[in-house]
């Protein structure tokens, strides 16, 4: 069977660096850092008191004030993104097959604040179950797809992926080879997250995860650093619109980026931190080249999942070299999550956004915050540091990797 060729048509965001695409553009190309203290809760008795989140959002500026109600806050966050991105790709539902177009959306936690809002009633309550008949549909993870299909009549593929901070870019896998095989013409793909509350960063905190720079938010994000002390927990959505090539091009289609390969695997090794040697990373990475048709050589850029946590970081490094050798020295390297945070199962949605950025402006968003590289860290590797370079990029790469051993990488490829 012919594999069919896969592009991107349309992209949407909001995130902590911006509400729309343009504005999230603007911000990765000027190094903006979305840290600041955190408003969604008082957070002065806990260890991180910062965090990335979404500014100047207002539901009811995209929500009529009943129909909220229904949506946990990472459900907003989807809807706003794959409206927008719907928008942008100019499809119009009623000239396509429905039954050939799908969502598959991911989320690594899904509607926590929910959860948590409904148990504090439960107990504050006297433990007397008033539960909202909303608890269950509000919170399970798989609830932004459907919500997503709904608004669209889409009638395809229909599901959520969940592999923590790995979940986007394998709900972009599973989307991309749908289309591909011909089982759908059109899909929504991305990911959302809201877990800026007090189970969110106190679960994080307590596992010594999060940055406690509490005196400098905005330089906490500091991948690559040698005094990095953990990640910045992020909120939002990212969004994409796949659509077979033929289909795109003969509805005259502005297309942004084609989708050219997928890589997925496990470390095997332990449930919260990767392996030391990058192992399963690599196996990703080499996976999507394969997928791709590609040799090493032909990537000119690589997003990490670049989480400025001890151990992640020198590990995905380790990986990039074992599988580009000499010419890891070439490519430009970044971790945007120095701006944006991380949007745990909404960092792959975000950070292919940053990628067709890239490859659309010919621009490399720069790594911020970077003040003293870490000396386990090759210092030969173009890790883009401190302001944006411009570059052709003919196909960059992007990796995500969650709790779990979860690996993933996807590729994009000017078209």
């Amino acid at each position: 069977m012919a594999l069919r060729r896969v592009v991107v048509t349309g992209i949407g965001t909001i995130n902590p660096l911006g509400n729309s695409v343009e504005e999230y553009f603007s911000n990765l190309e000027k190094g903006v850092s979305g840290a600041g203290p955190i408003t969604h809760f008082d957070a002065s008795l806990f260890k991180t008191k910062f965090a990335c989140e979404v500014k100047n959002y207002n539901p009811t500026d995209f929500f009529d004030r009943k129909e909220v109600r229904k949506y946990d806050l990472f459900t907003q966050y989807a809807l706003v993104a794959a409206d927008q991105a719907m928008k942008d790709s100019g499809i119009d539902p009623e000239k396509i097959d429905l039954e050939m177009a799908g969502v598959i959306w991911a989320s690594g936690i899904g509607g926590l604040e929910t959860f948590y809002q409904e148990v504090k009633g439960f107990v504050e309550g006297g433990f007397v179950p008033r539960y909202s008949p909303f608890f269950i549909p509000k919170m399970i993870a798989d609830i932004a797809a459907g919500f997503i299909s709904m608004k669209y009549g889409f009638m395809g593929p229909n599901y959520c992926t969940v592999s923590a901070c790995a979940s986007s870019n394998h709900a972009m896998i599973d989307a991309f080879n749908y289309i591909r095989m011909g089982k759908a013409d059109v899909m929504v793909t991305g990911g959302s997250e809201a877990a800026v509350n007090q189970p969110g960063v106190g679960g994080f905190n307590s596992m010594q995860a999060l940055s406690t720079r509490n005196d400098s938010p905005q330089t906490a994000s500091r991948p690559f650093d040698v005094n990095r002390d953990g990640f910045v927990i992020g909120e939002g959505a990212g969004a994409l619109v796949l659509e077979e090539y033929e289909h795109a091009k003969a509805r005259g289609a502005r297309i942004y980026a084609e989708m050219v390969g997928g890589g997925i695997s496990a470390d095997a090794y332990h449930f919260t931190a990767p392996h030391p040697e990058g192992l399963g990373a690599k196996k990703a990475m080499k996976d999507a080249l394969k997928d791709g048709g590609l040799n090493p050589e032909q990537i000119d850029f690589i997003n990490t999942h670049g989480t400025s946590t001890p151990v992640g970081d020198p590990a995905e490094l380790k990986g990039i070299l074992s599988v580009f050798g000499d010419h890891s020295y070439q490519m430009n390297i970044n971790s945007t999550k120095s701006m944006t945070g991380h949007l745990l199962g909404a960092a792959g949605a975000i950070e292919a956004l940053a990628c067709i950025m890239t490859l659309d402006r010919g621009v490399v968003a720069p790594t911020i915050n970077v003040e003293e590289l870490d000396p386990v860290i090759d210092h030969k590797l173009n890790l883009t540091l401190g302001q944006a370079q411009e570059r052709d990029v003919k196909y960059a790469m992007s990796n995500t990797f969650g709790f779990g051993g979860h690996n993933s990488t996807v590729i994009f490829g000017k078209i």
